[in-house]
């Protein structure tokens, strides 16, 4: 787990990411004093890789209106300040890029879990089909193929901020029941065009936001995707599809699937528990070929390292665990003999 990993020009300093994870603490999408404090401690804590939460790409692809935001050049300088922070204490600074599709215009957790309307400061949200998430969500307006060439447009304009604001890896957030992964499920894509219906079509919006990207991104800097690798209920989405879109990713300039699973509908049936991911990222990277990352329910040094040490993944992703200590990856180090990557202003406490 501490052996540095180099994808493309980047090398982590270890296999220890920041897995994204919202604050619902922005207005109007920019970043913040909260921001700058939450994502850079992680870096100070010895991760190697920090990740933003999901960012929007566009103001109605927010989850709430909480929500951090790269849908416009104003945008770009609060990163920076946090980018420029996370990179002087060793770590890598990356940006999950997301839509929320169907679940967007949502309160903030604390609050609550219902849609907010237009009438309160909200927005009807877009998906693939006109079915809400939960049957008293109010239906999604149905997008054009207008309307997707533009968010796939979207997806790329935030990369170019992202590039601009010193971010060195782009994730894209094609899992949890949010816009691409919606495309992806049967569960919640019921278009009779191009975009639904086969597997090919509806791995098309995906494909389609990776190479837009692509291009956009420079070839010395990693693309990740974070997939939801199975819905956990019938007729939804398949680990054996989740293999397939791997292998058409990695040609396309795709070099890391993070997997993590669920979020199509509110009804699926997740069995979890301790690392209950770590197969879905062991099976596609034998199947596939690709990197991979592990997320879910890995809390202990042994645990992690032990996905490491035995190919099950590249990277693994800690969330919860990076929330109740965020120097988990220094006294990961200690524990397992490592050297661990001490700040000089805080060695007198190691």
């Amino acid at each position: 787990m501490f052996t540095p990993l180099s994808i493309r020009g980047v090398t982590l300093r270890n296999r220890i990411a920041v897995s994204p994870m919202c604050q619902y603490s922005s207005e109007d999408g920019f970043a913040n004093d909260w921001h700058v404090v939450h994502l850079g401690s992680r870096a100070v804590g010895g991760a190697g890789l920090v990740f933003t939460e999901a960012t929007a790409v566009t103001a109605e692809g927010r989850i709430s209106p909480a929500d951090l935001g790269i849908w416009k050049d104003e945008h770009i300088p609060s990163l920076a300040r946090i980018t420029r922070f996370i990179a002087s204490q060793g770590a890598v600074p990356g940006m999950q890029l997301a839509h929320a599709g169907r679940k967007a215009s949502t309160q903030i957790p604390w609050i609550g879990s219902d849609a907010i309307s237009p009438a309160d400061g909200g927005w009807q949200p877009a998906g693939p089909s006109p079915i809400p998430f939960r049957e008293n969500d109010p239906a999604p307006r149905e997008l054009t193929q207008d309307e997707i060439a533009r968010a796939v447009e979207a997806f790329a304009s935030a990369a170019r901020r992202a590039l601009a604001a010193g971010f060195r890896v782009v994730e894209i957030h094609g899992a949890h029941g949010y816009l691409l992964h919606e495309f992806l499920s049967p569960l919640a894509n019921r278009r009779a065009d191009q975009y639904g219906g086969s597997f090919d079509n509806r791995i098309r919006l995906t494909l389609e936001v990776a190479q837009s990207i692509r291009r956009v991104w420079p070839d010395d800097l990693p693309l990740f995707i974070r997939i939801s690798a199975q819905d956990w209920a019938p007729g939804g989405w398949t680990l054996a599809e989740s293999v397939e879109l791997a292998r058409r990713l990695k040609p396309l300039g795709v070099d890391l699937v993070d997997c993590s699973s669920g979020g199509a509908v509110p009804w699926a049936r997740i069995e979890s528990g301790p690392g209950y991911q770590v197969p879905f990222a062991e099976t596609i990277r034998r199947d596939a070929g690709i990197m991979t990352g592990a997320v879910g329910m890995i809390t202990g040094a042994a645990q992690a390292s032990d996905i490491i040490s035995r190919g099950q993944a590249d990277i693994v992703l800690l969330a919860r665990e990076l929330l109740r200590d965020a120097y988990w990856p220094l006294h990961a180090a200690r524990s397992l003999g490592a050297a661990p990557p001490v700040p000089p202003q805080y060695r007198r406490a190691f």
